[in-house]
């Protein structure tokens, strides 16, 4: 079965057609990248990660307690190759979000690897905001460059330690976009579909339609990403009334292969 049909089984659909199998000997998450399954571990070297932070990267040092594939997605995104998300924190409960996020090209190579761990997540009221962050009016996500601010970073709890270790004297921080013509003032974001499985037999987790523009900044010779994301949730568990939009800023740095177990 199909990654996108294992969301016809939710929540008796199955049943209802008379189609009910054990799903203990059913998985969805077959013939991933690099192996990766759910229930599997994910190990990470540990010095990319000491490297970036004593650059004043806001990335979270990985930990023993987030080593567990607790979901995985794909997201279906205009680009080509194949786009993979390995959760060891889906960020549904109190756990901030955590990733690898892995890109594997036309060819069925992995050629991009990034750990991703959760910054902040904001709800855009108005109808112009949501509009931004979507970049349906030509502006907002797309920008060629986007900023954080210092007091941003204290308001969601960084110690002022943290905060003189990555502004230093500035009062905020810049990144670039890293897609499209980087002379162009604006590039149309990315859409597509996130499509997340939380079990192996693809019986919970959730779709959302998604607006994604990745930004960059460059330290000491290493890469910082900030990926942002405007996620319209249309269904969790095969639920379609739990619907809302949110949009979330991940950090993310990128790692090489051989630094990376999944068993």
């Amino acid at each position: 079965m199909g990654w996108k049909d294992a969301y016809q089984y939710m929540h008796g659909i199955a049943e209802k057609h008379g189609l009910a199998t054990d799903k203990s000997a059913q998985r969805e998450d077959k013939d991933l990248p690099m192996g990766g399954r759910i229930g599997g571990l994910l190990k990470m070297q540990t010095s990319p990660f000491v490297r970036a932070m004593s650059n004043g990267s806001l990335i979270e040092m990985p930990t023993e307690a987030n080593t567990l594939i607790c979901a995985v997605s794909r997201l279906d995104l205009n680009l080509s190759g194949e786009l993979y998300r390995f959760y060891v924190a889906t960020g549904d409960d109190a756990k901030k979000e955590k990733f690898l996020q892995v890109f594997r090209d036309a060819k069925g190579d992995v050629t991009e690897l990034m750990y991703c761990t959760h910054l902040t997540r904001i709800i855009p009221e108005s109808a112009e905001d949501q509009d931004a962050y979507m970049g349906l009016s030509g502006s907002g996500l797309g920008d060629k460059s986007y900023s954080l601010w210092r007091e941003q970073l204290a308001s969601i709890g960084f110690a002022e330690t943290d905060l003189a270790l990555i502004f230093g004297d500035n009062e905020s921080i810049e990144y670039v976009r890293d897609a499209g013509d980087p002379q162009s003032d604006f590039v149309v974001p990315f859409t597509g579909t996130e499509i997340r499985i939380d079990d192996a037999g693809g019986a919970h987790g959730l779709k959302q339609k998604i607006y994604f523009m990745p930004y960059v900044r460059e330290f000491n010779g290493g890469r910082e990403y900030l990926l942002i994301t405007t996620e319209i949730v249309e269904s969790q568990d095969g639920d379609s009334s739990k619907r809302g939009i949110h949009v979330d800023f991940m950090i993310g740095i990128p790692l090489e292969q051989e630094r990376i177990l999944m068993q």
